[in-house]
């Protein structure tokens, strides 16, 4: 189907307005041709490439070269490359977190996609928070549109064993903290996990949300794993232009390919792939952004008739690279195959089924599994509810200690960020190895839910050889952590959440085998506790004081209440 003949294409789309059509397209060509474009070329359609460059984003070094083989693409297929910048979000330059302006990009991304005047749209994202952003974005503008992910490092070496971010890096601080590592070799270590462009090495949440934008179908066919800084990841830059200027003739929009089953799909392949906890909250934002919701029972449904298939860091001992050599997200769908929704469509108008259909080249089975000899019978994540988050939470399972699911222990309460960093290591800290530590007040609202549910063990504990304890936050954690660690507790602690109730010495009970998390103190001295919790206050201005008002809870996406499929759903209608 060709849809051009009835609306106008290229730079005749979306004129600006003077109140004078003729006027604004003579203007328009005018300047275009101010940069030195032919008039041929200002004749034909045009790919919009949203680019993210940013001397703070150290996954977006190859941008230029990825934008020039897109940008090949298109001219190639018979269409204009327009390339334009949105914001750019590198995880670890921004503060508090980049998790408050996901949603700011996804308005960026969105806003520039409608305005200006492009037929298709290429994103090209890779830093965790960029996929989901320019993904929700693209949901909203639904304008065909095709997700390019920049890759993951390659890994580095350090005294004849691989590195890769951020995994090892939180591996070697814990020994660093623990005593075991001196500051020579952890100052060695710093310059060796992270030695070529492109996002983490493991399957953090970069490279799980490359995975589910391939599941989904709004990235080309096994470009997910391709690493950064290989030949392979331009000609998908490439192919990623030509298909785009596809779009252009034979339009499908992110809502014929961002529906319920390919969400359902995309929850699979999280739990087989062992990945980030943050995806829950992204392809919630993403699915919520065309009205599509996962509810916490379906999502444990799925969890639970879904192994973990494939063997890499935090889960197990692979890395990204060895993922791609290994046959990739194609080798394990065809794993998954027999739970997954065939009819889905990707950007090119492939079904699933017409993909898992052709012959795989080669699998290696020590990185993707077998469907009857998993890595785990049971999927990645599981959802929680219980007294302690009656609006949900969330568990890896397969990154954490077996022996801890099933546990009660006394709480160890801190009641922020600055609490944490001042007490977790003083000698006289009143904690037991088998003990719960509680963080309150990370929470959306509170402080944006940075990646600090990863509490640190105490010191004196690491030192006693302590590696894992039930740890508990309304904040998150890196896709590339691992640990016994309840996240994503709902309602958090500073909007009145049963966490703001937690003292020190109460006793929790975690059930995985029940998927509970409960405090054990009698309901009315939890409201007895809550009410005298007061509201935030609201900054004055900004963007963070929309954010304040308008940011709904984990079970939202953390989304943007007005930016929901209907602009309707609030803060407790997220549960």
């Amino acid at each position: 189907m060709n849809d051009t003949k009835d609306r106008p294409v290229g730079l005749d789309n979306g004129l600006t307005n003077y109140g004078d059509l003729d006027f604004a397209r003579y203007l328009r060509r005018s300047f275009a041709r101010s940069m030195g474009l032919s008039t041929t070329l200002l004749e034909r359609p045009i790919v919009g490439i949203a680019m993210t460059p940013s001397g703070f984003n150290n996954c977006h070094r190859t941008m230029p070269e990825l934008v020039e083989a897109v940008s090949r693409g298109v001219l190639a297929a018979g269409a204009l490359p327009m390339p334009f910048p949105t914001i750019s979000l590198g995880e670890v330059f921004l503060n508090p977190t980049s998790m408050v302006y996901r949603n700011l990009m996804s308005m960026d991304t969105e806003e520039m996609i409608v305005a200006q005047p492009m037929d298709a749209v290429v994103l090209i994202g890779g830093c965790d928070k960029t996929v989901p952003a320019q993904l929700m974005g693209a949901a909203s503008a639904n304008r065909p549109a095709i997700q390019l992910v920049t890759g993951p490092m390659m890994t580095g070496r350090h005294r004849g064993q691989r590195l890769g971010a951020c995994t090892d890096c939180r591996g070697y601080w814990s020994k660093y903290r623990a005593g075991t590592v001196d500051l020579a070799e952890i100052d060695l270590v710093e310059g060796r996990l992270s030695v070529t462009a492109g996002t983490c090495a493991v399957m953090g949440t970069a490279s799980t949300m490359a995975c589910i934008a391939e599941t989904l179908g709004m990235s080309l066919p096994g470009t997910a794993a391709i690493p950064a800084v290989h030949a392979d990841r331009l000609v998908a830059a490439e192919e990623s232009g030509r298909a785009a200027v596809a779009l252009i003739h034979r339009p499908i929009r992110p809502d014929q390919v961002i529906t319920p089953h390919s969400v359902e799909n995309a929850f699979r392949v999280l739990m087989a792939i062992g990945g980030s906890t943050n995806a829950i909250v992204h392809l919630t934002a993403i699915a919520g952004r065309l009205g599509i919701r996962v509810s916490n029972a379906r999502l444990n449904q799925l969890s639970d008739e879904t192994p973990v298939l494939v063997d890499l860091k935090p889960v197990g001992d692979g890395y990204m690279e060895d993922f791609h050599a290994a046959g990739g997200m194609g080798a394990l769908l065809r794993e998954l195959r027999p739970l997954l929704h065939l009819d889905t469509i990707d950007i090119t108008g492939c079904t699933l089924a017409e993909r898992l259909d052709e012959p795989l080249e080669w699998v290696d089975r020590l990185v993707i599994r077998p469907f009857d000899d998993p890595v785990s019978k049971v999927g990645g994540l599981v959802a929680l509810s219980g007294s302690l988050a009656p609006d949900g939470a969330i568990f890896k399972r397969a990154a954490a200690t077996p022996a801890l699911f099933e546990s009660e222990g006394r709480a160890v309460v801190f009641d922020g960020l600055a609490d944490l960093a001042k007490r977790i290591d003083d000698p006289d800290l009143d904690v037991r190895a088998d003990d719960f530590l509680v963080l309150q007040n990370i929470g959306p609202q509170a402080a944006g839910m940075p990646e600090a549910g990863y509490l640190p063990i105490p010191k004196k504990l690491a030192q006693a050889g302590v590696k894992d304890m039930v740890r508990i936050s309304d904040g998150r954690m890196s896709g590339t952590a691992f640990g016994s660690i309840v996240l994503h507790v709902a309602p958090e602690a500073a909007i009145g959440g049963p966490l703001a109730a937690v003292r020190n010495g109460d006793r929790i009970r975690l059930s995985i085998a029940e998927k509970r998390i409960d405090l054990l103190v009698d309901a009315a001295e939890i409201a007895r506790r809550l009410a005298t919790i007061e509201p935030l206050p609201v900054p004055p201005r900004g963007y963070k004081a929309l954010y304040r008002k308008t940011v709904l809870q984990a079970g939202g996406g953390c989304d943007f209440d007005f930016l929901t499929s209907d602009g309707s759903l609030r803060k407790d209608d997220a549960a």
